[in-house]
């Protein structure tokens, strides 16, 4: 069985398009008031869970999230295809970034979603959606895009963040002294300021690790203070693309070690809580259906293992395109114990050093916050 988030949940797809609409005076999902600018503040790797089991080094944060401040994030909880639904409002099978390593069909092989943009996978195009930027731009409101500066040209920006304009910081303090000269200079604005800085620690370090406590506080304070100073009128939202469980190496689980869970598979994709399973073409549909069979006999406890066309029926990419339905693996393999999944056939084998993990459905990995400040602070 999977997990079901309750219906009246807040979804991260609402967030920006909700931002938007306040800024209008319209009608949104996330009930925001009118404001006349916006800051949207996304921490990558900061799920809510993560806020609450370490409130004492996060004050500012912890002491304005309750239970109704928690919304979902999407399938996979991976930063590619979480980032794009922020940014369009779209779930990834309309946008089309359904995960972190990807099959492109026309190409036969993997392609990673954050930074393997080339020819054969052009920002403009891959990624499907208009994002907010460009409608809000259409409608004359200014939107920025606030970050660390080796991310000002990427591929990836260009995928999601087009129609915004690029500044820069080089630290979390930078981000937001940046997004206060911003609000000073272009009023009204949507400001929308990324933090990478928590998800590389947790991957490196894990999310118990001193360094990323240290982190933690350095960004709730730097929020505490930014509440302080932005101008009157405006909004800030805070919130995540997916929350971080620390897997150490003894959880690891190597595909490769059971040769009928790999024999049939032509690329292994995703990412270690959820993989991407894509199939030789030639394998009939008897030889397709013993191999998912030999997953469920051999990882069913461990993970929900699904099959594309019932991942889909299950509503986790949303709406699915057509365009978009050949890069969802034919064979999904989402971890629900603390595990993540391996397989030691690949030439690269850094990943395996990574502590701090997500992708699946867990509700560690789904919940993030949706704390709100200034004019959209609850009263």
């Amino acid at each position: 069985m999977l997990p079901v988030p309750a219906d009246s949940a807040g979804r991260l797809a609402a967030v920006l398009d909700s931002s938007l609409a306040s800024m209008w005076g319209e009608p949104n999902p996330l009930e925001l008031p009118p404001v006349r600018s916006t800051v949207v503040v996304l921490a990558d790797g900061l799920g809510a869970a993560n806020i609450q089991q370490r409130a004492g080094h996060a004050r500012y944060l912890a002491s304005r999230l309750a239970k109704r401040d928690v919304i979902r994030t999407v399938f996979p909880s991976t930063t590619a295809a979480a980032l794009a639904t922020l940014t369009t409002g779209r779930m990834p099978g309309e946008h089309g970034l359904v995960g972190y390593r990807v099959l492109d069909a026309p190409g036969d092989r993997l392609v990673n979603q954050l930074n393997g943009w080339d020819d054969g996978m052009r920002p403009e195009s891959w990624q499907r959606a208009p994002t907010l930027f460009e409608q809000a731009r259409e409608r004359g409101t200014a939107t920025f895009a606030v970050g660390a500066p080796r991310y000002a040209d990427s591929g990836f920006t260009h995928a999601v963040l087009r129609g915004a304009e690029f500044r820069s910081g080089a630290t979390i303090a930078d981000r937001f002294t940046e997004t206060l000269r911003v609000l000073a200079q272009a009023d009204p604005a949507l400001v929308y300021l990324y933090v990478p800085e928590l998800d590389q620690a947790a991957h490196a370090h894990g999310w118990q690790s001193d360094r990323w406590l240290g982190i933690l506080e350095q960004l709730d304070a730097e929020i505490a203070a930014f509440d302080e100073r932005m101008p009157r009128g405006s909004g800030l939202l805070v919130t995540a693309d997916h929350g971080v469980i620390d897997v150490p190496a003894h959880r690891h689980r190597f595909i490769d070690s059971q040769p009928a869970l790999v024999e049939g598979v032509r690329h292994v994709g995703g990412e270690p809580r959820c993989l991407s399973l894509y199939f030789e073409p030639g394998l009939d549909e008897a030889g397709r259906a013993e191999l998912v069979e030999q997953w469920r006999e051999a990882e069913g406890e461990r993970a929900w293992v699904l099959t594309r066309d019932e991942a889909i029926a299950q509503g986790l990419y949303g709406a699915v395109d057509p365009e978009v339905r050949p890069r969802i693996g034919d064979l999904i393999v989402a971890a629900r114990a603390g595990v993540a999944y391996y397989d030691r056939r690949e030439p690269n084998r850094q990943a395996e050093s990574m502590i701090g993990q997500h992708g699946s459905l867990s509700d560690d990995e789904t919940r993030v916050p949706l704390i709100r400040a200034g004019v959209y602070a609850r009263r």
